[in-house]
Parts: C-alpha cells; sequence; structure tokens
C-alpha cells in the first residue's frame, strides 16, 4: 500500500496555515509521475497579502534585533540543514529529478551559504570620510530597506532561494518568500530550518501557489521594498514593468552560453566541460553550457570524443546511484525540449540523441536523450533561444576573433568559458567577453557561495548582483550623516 500524500501548509507570521480557499495542488515526481511527492497551498491573493503583513509588521523589531542574534539563527538554520541533510536531498530527487548526490551538494551548499552570510553579513556597515573640518563627523549608515519578496526557480530550489533570503535576514529586512509550484518542498524546509532556529513570527513568511494568482501582490504592492528574482527573461521583465517606482529589483535571467574550444586546447579537458555543462542536471542550468564554438582544424577531433562519451553517458532516476542524466523536471519542460529538436532537426544536423526516451523506467518519467546538433549556424533559433535541457549545438569558427564575435552575439550574457592554453587568447576573452560569469579552463555551469554571481544584457537587470559580500548590498539603503563635534 502506498503512503499517504502528505499536505504542506504555508508559512505566515509564525504558523503553518493552509490557503484560505482551502484550495491545494499535487507535485509529482519527474521520474515516475505516478508518485505524488505531496500536497501543496494553491494559494491567492489573500493569502499573499496576510504574508506582506505579517513581515511589514514584523520589521521594526527585526531590523532592531541585535546582528549577533540574528546570525545566531542563521547559524542554527544551517546545523539543522545539515543534520537532515539526507532527508531534505531524496525530497528534492523525488520532487525535481536530479541525483541524489547532487540534492545532498545543494543542501550542504545552501547551509553553506547560511553560515557565510552569518558571518559576513556581521563585518558589512558604512565608511568614514575624510574631510577638512576637525569638528565635524561624516560617516555613511547602512540599514535594511524593508519587507522583501523572493521568488526562486525549480531547478535549484535550495540553494537559490538560500542566497537570496539568507543576506536578507542578517540586514535586518522580513522575507516574503514564494517558491516554484513545480519544486516547492525544497523552499520549504529552508523555511522550517528557520523556524527550528527560533526565527521570529513574521520575519520569514512563505506561500506556495500559480505566479499570476501570488504574484502581484507580493510584487506590485508599496510595500514591498525589494524583489529578489531567478527565473526566465519573460517573467523577469514581466515584473520589471508592474513594479512600484521605489520598489528595489535584483534580477537572474536567462542564458545562451557559450563554450569556446580552441586550435590549442586539451580536447580531452573540453569534452568533460562540455558535457559537464551541458549535460549535468540535464542541461535545466541557467549557466548551462548550451553553445560550444569550435576551431575548425580541431572539429572533427573534438565532435568524435564528444560522441563517444554522450553515448557512455548513464540515464535513469536520480535515486539511482550512478546515474549522469535524470528526468527533467516537468512536463511542460520535456515539450518545451521536445519542440526545440524538432527545429534543430529542421535546421541543423542531428549527431545524437534528439527523440524522448521509452521503455522500462523511461516511460514513467519525463526522459529525453542526450542531443547534439553539428552543422550549427549562429544565427539559428537552436542557438539563440533558451533551451533548458539537454541539447547542445556545435558551431565551427575560424580563428579566436570569430569565436569571440559569434560567442557575444546573443541577447543574453550570463556566463561564458574558453578551453585553451595561450595566455593572450585567455587575457582578450576575459576583457571582451560580454558575460558576467567568466570561466577558463573551466565548466560554465557554477559559482562560489562568497563570489559575485550575476549576468548582463538580457541574462539580468544589471543591478545587484547576487552571492558574496556583493549580495548584502542588494538588501540594505545607505544614509550619510554629517555629525558636529
Amino acid at each position: 500500500m502506498a503512503a499517504p500524500v502528505q499536505t504542506f501548509l504555508n508559512y505566515i507570521d509564525g504558523k503553518w496555515v493552509p490557503s484560505q480557499s482551502g484550495r491545494t495542488f499535487d507535485n509529482t515526481n519527474p521520474a515516475d509521475t505516478a508518485q505524488v511527492v505531496g500536497q501543496f497551498q494553491a494559494s491567492g491573493a489573500a493569502d499573499a497579502e496576510a504574508a506582506v503583513q505579517a513581515a511589514q509588521s514584523a520589521f521594526d523589531a527585526w531590523r532592531k534585533t541585535p546582528i549577533g542574534k540574528r546570525a545566531k539563527i542563521l547559524n542554527d538554520a544551517a546545523l539543522y540543514i545539515e543534520q537532515h541533510a539526507d532527508q531534505f536531498a531524496e525530497e528534492l530527487t523525488r520532487e525535481e529529478g536530479k541525483a541524489l548526490s547532487q540534492a545532498k551538494d545543494e543542501f550542504l551548499r545552501s547551509a553553506q551559504t547560511f553560515r557565510f552570510y552569518a558571518t559576513e553579513g556581521q563585518t558589512y556597515g558604512g565608511e568614514t570620510y575624510p574631510q577638512d573640518d576637525a569638528n565635524l563627523h561624516v560617516f555613511s549608515h547602512r540599514e535594511p530597506l524593508g519587507v522583501v519578496t523572493v521568488i526562486s526557480p525549480w531547478n535549484f530550489p535550495a540553494s537559490i532561494p538560500a542566497r537570496k533570503i539568507a543576506p536578507a535576514l542578517i540586514t535586518g529586512n522580513t522575507v516574503v518568500f514564494k517558491p516554484s509550484s513545480d519544486a516547492p518542498l525544497s523552499g520549504i524546509r529552508l523555511v522550517e530550518a528557520l523556524e527550528k532556529a527560533g526565527v521570529p513570527a513574521g520575519v520569514i513568511n512563505c506561500v506556495t501557489g500559480r505566479a499570476g494568482d501570488v504574484g502581484p501582490v507580493i510584487t506590485t504592492s508599496n510595500t514591498i521594498r525589494a524583489i529578489s528574482f531567478t527565473g526566465s527573461t519573460t517573467a523577469g521583465t514581466q515584473i520589471h514593468r508592474t513594479v512600484h517606482l521605489t520598489t528595489r529589483l535584483q534580477m537572474e535571467l536567462g542564458g545562451k552560453n557559450p563554450l569556446i574550444v580552441m586550435e590549442d586546447a586539451d580536447l580531452d579537458l573540453a569534452v568533460d566541460l562540455v558535457i559537464k555543462g551541458g549535460f549535468s542536471l540535464s542541461g535545466q542550468a541557467c549557466t548551462g553550457t548550451s553553445r560550444v564554438l569550435v576551431v575548425a582544424s580541431v572539429k572533427k577531433a573534438f565532435t568524435e570524443k564528444l560522441l563517444a562519451r554522450v553515448a557512455a553517458l548513464k540515464i535513469g532516476p536520480g535515486m539511482t546511484p550512478g546515474m549522469d542524466l535524470g528526468p527533467l523536471a516537468t512536463e511542460k519542460q520535456l515539450q518545451t525540449v521536445l519542440k526545440y529538436i524538432d527545429i534543430g532537426k529542421q535546421e541543423a544536423h542531428l549527431l545524437c540523441g534528439g527523440e524522448r526516451l521509452t521503455g522500462g523506467d523511461f516511460d514513467k518519467g519525463y526522459y529525453v536523450a542526450p542531443t547534439v546538433f553539428t552543422d550549427v549556424k549562429n544565427s539559428m533559433r537552436i542557438a539563440q533561444e533558451e533551451i533548458f535541457g539537454p541539447v547542445i549545438a556545435l558551431i565551427e569558427v575560424k580563428d579566436f576573433a570569430d569565436a569571440l564575435a559569434q560567442a557575444n552575439d546573443t541577447e543574453y550574457g550570463l556566463a561564458a568559458s574558453i578551453v585553451t592554453m595561450n595566455p593572450r587568447y585567455m587575457h582578450q576573452f576575459t576583457n571582451e567577453i560580454q558575460a558576467g560569469t567568466v570561466k577558463i579552463n573551466r565548466t560554465t555551469t557554477g559559482n562560489l557561495v562568497n563570489a559575485p554571481f550575476g549576468g548582463l544584457k538580457n541574462s539580468s537587470t544589471s543591478t545587484f548582483r547576487e552571492s558574496g559580500r556583493a549580495g548584502l548590498e542588494f538588501f540594505t539603503q545607505v544614509k550619510t550623516v554629517y555629525r558636529g563635534i
């Protein structure tokens, strides 16, 4: 007999509560759609308004809470996450599909993020400004903004909200958090960790449900002082158009990330980086490698090595050890990827993959074979539009200048990488690539907890960076104080 399906509640004003409408929705396992991970609250405007009001009511006391106490809550929440990492990882794999080892790493990284900001936030303050008047003291003072909204995606449902929520809380803001409806449980577990750590009522609030039902309240309200959003460029553009004049925005959006393989590249390394960047997480990463620009003189050898590696990849449920690729996260994403594969078959030459996998466990979930196209022109749709799946476009280039020009020929500018041993290429690439995250002999994916992260062009609002010390800036405002002595 199957275990009963658990119902998960919203967290508003320090209490776990159902939606006011009483409606819920099911979240299913993308590796086996017959399995229901849980029932979640189909929240509406009234629930969102309650969350915003709770955050507003809690703000004054929270901003006055000594920073050492705020840091202790983050550290205690990190410990709770670490103690429950195995359980939370299994839940993440069941709701999103990624390999169990990657899911556990994500929760451990989230704990690391909480600890980082617990420490770094205590060193983040204003400056003193020299001037000529001996009886005047001039300094800047940083203070929290107020109520902030965090909206996170399904592909990293723990680590992305962690790097938004932690700096918001340590700097004294209160938070309204909406996790993705496609992977809400991992976000709920972060909130649970903060609750167990003793966060006061109203400081963190979590509502689940459709963006169309919840989003307008938590983005357009005059009470919301800032919005940190990660998702599609289309959704980010819509939010940008509707927010209040005084609402600060931090947005990390889409990508069409290139990896350049130069004539002097270590081809085994290049292949390894493409496999990791393009097929890890089934290609469902905003920084994933989707365009590989290869110098003509090494393209044949590189392609042969790449196809051999792709053929050896193991595909299956994330709960099965040793799997390289799991399912796509949702049926919607499956249909999007299959649509782009059909477009690619019309535009370019299919080398491998290009189909939905069937038979055995594959029939239960949303599996697509890792796909490689060649003879791709940079003007083609599969080279310009974000696919967010295990699809790689091989583009032949003449030389470094041609590679750089084509790498930059996109509306996006999130991440980019080059594989070379030539210091001149490295230097020029660093200076001239139009991307916020630049990698040399490294995969396009991944970023440090303590380093700034963000994109250029349509990959970001290019306002405030996430992660690292830069992540604290977004959640604070500056007052300049002139004090006579």
